[in-house]
């Protein structure tokens, strides 16, 4: 069941409200779970059950994705503003240091999470940052191109393809490199949830000008790249690792961008490995 927290935060125009919404299931250290751009909480479904064996999970609708609505105005949906908002997040859960993973974005700010002293430990998929400005070019061109794509059919036609393996390749083969394992409703749930994502402009634009160029010290990180991944190749996982050099790098055969439904068993492997 999702839960809904409200907090306050500093913006130049004074106090701002944030509301999040959030799954938490399982026992143990807390583990925050983060969501890729366009996506929300759901994509870490695959893995859940595994993971609360053993965590807390609070598996999050970053602002302006999901469930929760985009930050209040005087707010940007940048990194300068997300990190700080998620810290004042953990603290309304009565969270410490939490273990964090995320993916795409999400993997970004767990990143940004451990530089600031924020996460206990860091495990990122896939993430953002360590590209090329042709390499950020293209992906922010194919996102884009989902997005305009979702935005131009009706849930109906969506409804439709998802009930094929053919159609569920058409609608997120861009993402997972074994679409057919994905669910109908899940197909069309993350297809909805792009199209009605309203901070997805702002978060991209945002992410223009955006590089992860620096160490995260004194927090054990893992960086897994899928071999199949068609957004962000995983020649950039060589760029994290020479970036920080005590990450632990995975690599993930046969998954794409979003491995969690690629290979649940191994992406889980590697958080509970990490969060140890």
């Amino acid at each position: 069941m999702a839960s809904t927290v409200s907090f306050t935060v500093d913006s130049p125009q004074g106090l701002r409200t944030v509301e999040v919404s959030y799954e938490r299931t399982g026992a143990g250290a807390p583990l925050v779970l983060l969501h890729g751009i366009g996506h929300h909480r759901q994509a870490w479904d695959p893995v859940l059950r595994i993971l609360a064996a053993e965590r807390d999970v609070i598996a999050v609708d970053l602002p302006g994705f999901g469930a929760s609505p985009a930050l209040p105005h005087g707010l940007a949906h940048d990194l300068r503003t997300m990190v700080p908002v998620l810290g004042s997040f953990f603290e309304a859960l009565g969270v410490v240091r939490p273990h964090v993973a995320g993916n795409s974005l999400g993997g970004l700010l767990a990143l940004e999470l451990g530089r600031e002293g924020l996460a206990r430990s860091v495990t990122a998929l896939s993430p953002a940052g360590f590209w090329t400005p042709s390499e950020r070019r293209y992906a922010f061109g194919v996102l884009r191109a989902m997005r305009g794509a979702a935005l131009a059919m009706p849930v109906p036609l969506i409804e439709r393809l998802s009930r094929s393996s053919p159609g569920r390749a058409a609608l997120t083969s861009t993402i997972y490199a074994r679409p057919g394992r994905r669910s109908p409703a899940a197909v069309v749930s993350e297809t909805v949830a792009l199209r009605e994502a309203t901070g997805f402009r702002q978060t991209l634009e945002a992410g223009s000008g955006v590089t992860f160029a620096d160490d995260v010290p004194g927090v054990p990180v893992s960086i897994a790249w899928g071999s199949k991944d068609r957004l962000l190749p995983r020649r950039q996982g060589v760029r994290a690792g020479r970036a920080i050099p005590r990450a632990r790098l995975v690599r993930l055969p046969g998954c794409g961008h979003v491995p969690m439904n690629d290979d649940p068993a191994a992406v889980a492997r590697v958080v509970l490995d990490t969060s140890r």
